[in-house]
């Protein structure tokens, strides 16, 4: 098996996320510029080799379209043109960044920490991952 990867997609930045070599569990991994995510995925494929690739989607239960669908599926075009031989898995990333900051705030981050551009991003980023894991 090889980690999956999870795609948290936003204008500015990027939240990432991994799971281990089981899938068992998702991990955060970083939050990155969206202008440099590709090659932080191409880097994460030379690495890994996965098989899939996660990528939140906040239409994929079809209730409309959010602001940022189009960028999404935009991203998730160039993925699949890219790197063909990876599936690439679009899952509902409703909720994600505010459970996110809740789980930071019961981690025990401090306000001030949460508030750094990013935080939140890859913590989001392994909720969708761990949605994922979840339906399989």
């Amino acid at each position: 098996m090889a980690k999956i990867l999870g795609l948290d997609i936003g204008g500015k930045r990027t939240g990432m996320a991994e799971t281990d070599v089981m899938q068992m569990m998702a991990f955060p991994l970083k939050t990155v510029p969206t202008s440099e995510l590709m090659n932080h995925i191409d880097q994460f494929i030379q690495e890994n080799h996965p098989q899939t690739i996660v990528v939140g989607d906040p239409d994929e239960l079809g209730t409309g379209a959010a602001h940022s669908t189009e960028l999404i599926h935009q991203w998730v075009q160039k993925i699949k043109t890219k790197h063909p031989s990876i599936e690439v898995v679009c899952v509902d990333e409703s909720f994600t960044s505010q459970l996110a900051s809740e789980a930071l705030i019961a981690g025990g981050m401090k306000k001030k920490k949460r508030q750094e551009k990013g935080a939140l991003d890859k913590v989001a980023a392994s909720l969708i991952l761990e949605r994922y894991l979840q339906q399989l």
